[in-house]
């Protein structure tokens, strides 16, 4: 093989790597399913005086606030 067909199938395995590797980031964002137990409610929040509190008023629970401590890669995003 030459030198230039191996620079080029170099650079063809570089380029799918880079392109598997971005795609590998791409999917559906959201939150997590709720297991099978999860999904049974025992009383209603109503009744029993409100929601707990880190529960929000549909029902799921909030995330606690926490401090914005920004990374390295952050300037990919913004």
């Amino acid at each position: 093989m030459r030198s230039a067909n191996r620079s080029l199938l170099r650079i063809a395995a570089i380029g799918a790597l880079v392109a598997a590797l971005g795609l590998a980031g791409c999917g559906r964002k959201g939150g997590l399913d709720t297991p099978p137990s999860g999904a049974i409610i025992t009383q209603d929040p109503a009744v029993a005086g409100g929601p707990e509190p880190g529960i929000g008023s549909d029902g799921r629970p909030v995330a606690p606030r926490g401090a914005n401590r920004p990374t390295p890669i952050d300037w990919l995003i913004d």
